[in-house]
């Protein structure tokens, strides 16, 4: 019995990947990824293909009955990274690199269109393929397309991210939270700078800096419950520029990472309190940004079963494993705050593949093995849940 990711186009897959890994485009600069993709589906029948926001691509594949609504999404946006992966088609934009895997979503969702758009005739309900530009800087383009209407009539949405250290062919998902909700603060500390040999005349930003740091360090441990997931990571401290100059200012820039929405306001908080606090102890002033990026993604428990299903039929059981909790962010959260939906993990290939490195980094690198299951994922979903 043929299963339908045997079936799915790899060979037009990897045309596709490749193509995108030579091309890539950074967040909100996808405009010709956007022309790409309307390329490719252009060759595809019973599509209706539109755009909601600014290089995103919306493809509609009704039905010949009438039925829910059901989103698959992949996002389609690069890093700023130079490339160092060993790959026979490296990036040819100086400086952008997909080290996300994002040409690699994209493509396996182009081959779920192709197979499905074959199907109409199978379909009770209809599909919208969502490609979204600008997952990796926020805003994001998931909360821009929701804005937009796009979630309006689903009933669910679904997406997967192709993950390095896991064999090909394996499938991970978890119930409830499944991402953090990642927020960045950056932190201007005006000080009164003199010079090194007369340090009581001058209000030590670095001084100031390193005590705030310090008591950040502190909110995870000990306002937070060993029960609850937070992380609180220092990414820069600038200030001064030479050995015998106290400088008048300082820079913090710093993520906080969280799974509960209680939990995120009381960080918060507390890193609010601390900054004015301090700061007001030593004569300082400062100003802070307190960016609330990405909400954390929550895999609605019927819609995991969907995809737990699928990937029994698409891999087996033995080959579905338990994804952990990541503190990474992922603006498919701004689907899964409006409508029930399920974001699973795919197995890219093990270090021993030369899959070793993690997402974002510039070796980051993928085996094109997995594509079928991905696509396979996608389309199973939509066999389940509106065939006839």
């Amino acid at each position: 019995m043929t299963t339908i990711q045997e079936i799915m186009p790899q060979t037009d897959m990897i045309k596709w990947r490749r193509h995108l890994h030579r091309h890539p485009e950074l967040s909100f600069h996808e405009v010709e990824t956007a022309k790409y993709i309307k390329k490719v589906l252009a060759d595809f029948p019973n599509l209706e293909v539109s755009s909601l926001t600014e290089n995103s691509v919306i493809a509609l594949l009704k039905g010949s009955k009438p039925g829910k609504t059901i989103a698959l999404r992949a996002d389609i946006d690069a890093l700023p990274i130079v490339e160092e992966a060993d790959v026979d088609f490296p990036s040819e934009n100086p400086g952008v690199m997909h080290a996300c895997g994002h040409d690699t979503h994209t493509a396996m969702l182009l081959g779920a269109v192709k197979v499905l758009s074959t199907m109409q005739d199978k379909i009770a309900g209809t599909v919208k393929f969502i490609f979204q530009p600008a997952e990796e800087e926020p805003p994001g383009g998931a909360k821009l397309l929701v804005e937009a209407g796009v979630m309006d009539d689903v009933d669910m949405v679904f997406g997967l991210h192709i993950a390095p250290n896991i064999p090909v062919g394996m499938i991970g998902t978890r119930k409830g939270p499944a991402s953090a909700a990642s927020d960045v603060f950056t932190l201007k500390i005006q000080g009164k700078g003199s010079h090194g040999s007369t340090p009581e005349l001058s209000v030590d930003p670095i001084m100031i800096g390193v005590e705030i740091i310090n008591n950040l360090n502190n909110i995870v441990s000990r306002n937070i419950s060993p029960f609850d997931n937070a992380v609180i990571s220092i990414g820069e401290f600038n200030a001064g520029k030479t050995a015998n100059v106290i400088p008048d200012t300082a820079q913090i820039q710093g993520t906080v990472r969280t799974n509960n929405k209680e939990v995120r306001v009381s960080i918060q908080k507390r890193i609010e309190a601390i900054i004015d606090g301090i700061c007001k102890m030593y004569d300082a002033t400062y100003d802070l940004d307190y960016l609330l990026g990405y909400s954390e993604v929550n895999n609605d428990s019927d819609a995991t079963d969907l995809v737990l299903a699928a990937a029994e039929k698409v891999v087996g059981k033995e080959r579905i494993f338990e994804a952990p909790k990541m503190m990474g962010g992922e603006d498919f959260s701004a689907y899964t705050d409006v409508k029930p939906g399920s974001f699973f993990i795919l197995g890219g290939g093990t270090a021993a593949q030369g899959c070793g490195y993690m997402n974002h980094h510039p070796k980051f690198k993928i085996m094109e093995d997995c594509f079928p299951v991905g696509s396979g994922m996608h389309a199973q979903l939509i066999v389940d849940i509106l065939g006839q």
